[in-house]
């Protein structure tokens, strides 16, 4: 365009800036809509932080051809197109494309004359399914909650651990004891009467070693006794064939000199 009149340098530079300070814009046909259609949906847009206005195509070319985006958004400036922009709420914070998408989603329901046709999400560019799927994303409110909620879960789980750690030990500790008092108790009890009788036993004395000396050599005693008549059980049978030996040498002397004295005589 060759020497732009001011009026339109100045719309050309509007729509630079709000593209340029926009997270995200959805381009939209609002053929057929009367103007208090068009009013009930800025009011609806305006409320979570869109903007809707109206712009001649031209100009929006003009405006974001210079732009680090995607050109082929263009594609969606034919005919009767309004630009939904993602800015601010009347509270000041940030707007929400969600719910932005969500408003025009749901007056396009009950205005089939409003056809979503696109837009910019960043500097993405979204078909008109993909436009209409933004929709049915949770808000960001509802994802930052999440978000906080589950990085909050583990920690507040943790916390609780980390409570739970001295009374769980109380509690396994008494829970021991008591088993223990149950159980344990007479083993305690004779663990405790040895250690008693360790310390309480006195050293022995010479008197009681020669007593015990003693009272070994009366058991031993028996043991002797038996030994004896063992070995004297064994030698009687041998003495007992030697008795008849000695009567027959003597028997055979008395013979020899009952025969010499009657040698002699005759």
């Amino acid at each position: 365009m060759e020497n732009p009149r001011p009026d339109k340098v100045a719309v050309v530079d509007e729509v630079r800036e709000k593209f340029e300070a926009s997270d995200a814009v959805l381009f939209t046909e609002y053929r057929g809509l009367t103007v208090q259609d068009l009013a009930e949906l800025r009011a609806s847009l305006s409320a979570v932080g869109g903007e809707y206005r109206v712009y001649k195509n031209t100009l929006v070319r003009l405006a974001t051809k210079d732009l680090e985006v995607d050109q082929s958004f263009e594609n969606d400036l034919v005919g009767p197109t309004a630009i939904a922009f993602v800015g601010q709420k009347p509270d000041g914070t940030p707007g929400d494309a969600v719910m932005v998408a969500k408003a025009l989603q749901a007056f396009a329901k009950a205005n089939p004359l409003l056809i979503i046709k696109g837009g910019l999400l960043g500097t993405h560019v979204l078909n008109a399914e993909s436009a209409k799927a933004l929709a049915s994303v949770a808000p960001r409110e509802e994802l930052l909650s999440r978000l906080a909620g589950g990085i909050a879960a583990p920690m507040r789980e943790f916390a609780s651990l980390l409570q739970a750690i001295p009374a769980s030990f109380a509690y396994g500790l008494k829970a021991l004891i008591d088993a223990g008092g149950a159980a344990g108790a007479p083993v305690a009890e004779e663990v405790v009467e040895e250690v008693v009788e360790e310390v309480a036993a006195p050293e022995p004395t010479a008197e009681d070693t020669a007593t015990e000396e003693t009272a070994t050599e009366e058991t031993a005693t028996p043991e002797v006794a038996e030994e004896a008549t063992a070995e004297v059980a064994d030698e009687a049978p041998e003495e007992t064939p030697e008795t008849p030996a000695e009567d027959s040498v003597v028997e055979q002397d008395d013979n020899e000199t009952v025969a010499d004295a009657a040698a002699e005589e005759e």
